[in-house]
């Protein structure tokens, strides 16, 4: 009895972390130098086919649009907000209102002022939420950190 106990718990635990694990979106980071003293952030979403996330632009209603926390550094500032490609804009009945999101890959830029040669990293963190044409899983957040060399 102790063994069927202890195997249904092992099976309802693996059941458990898959389903917490389930993800269609892979994160990847680049910068690079455009002039001594300024540099862009590249941040780059490859989206599992029938999967979207939403515009950084998702008006108040929507769904959870992408956005970004950059953590405050002495060695860089921040020029503007991070920049993205024209969305796919769709009415979506579960929302009632037109919401852009992307499909297959995007790539998120931010432009910074380098304050100081030496080299540095830029961190910080992204919310995003994905959906596909039947359900959308809870937001997630990732940290990130960029190398930028000197």
């Amino acid at each position: 009895m102790k063994k069927l106990f202890l195997a249904v718990t092992a099976l309802l635990i693996t059941i458990g972390a898959k389903a917490q694990v389930e993800s269609h979106v892979k994160w990847a980071y680049a910068a690079k130098k455009t002039s001594p003293t300024e540099a862009v952030v590249l941040i780059k979403a490859t989206i599992d086919k029938g999967w979207h996330i939403y515009s950084q632009n998702v008006k108040e209603g929507g769904p959870i649009k992408t956005s970004f926390t950059f953590t405050p550094s002495a060695n860089f500032v921040l020029v503007g907000k991070p920049s993205e490609p024209t969305p796919i804009t769709k009415y979506e009945k579960v929302f009632s209102m037109n919401v852009g999101y992307f499909e297959n890959s995007v790539v998120f830029q931010q432009k910074i002022k380098l304050k100081s040669a030496k080299a540095t990293e830029v961190k910080g963190k992204l919310e995003f939420m994905t959906c596909n044409d039947s359900k959308c899983l809870p937001p997630d957040e990732v940290e990130f950190s960029i190398p930028l060399g000197k």
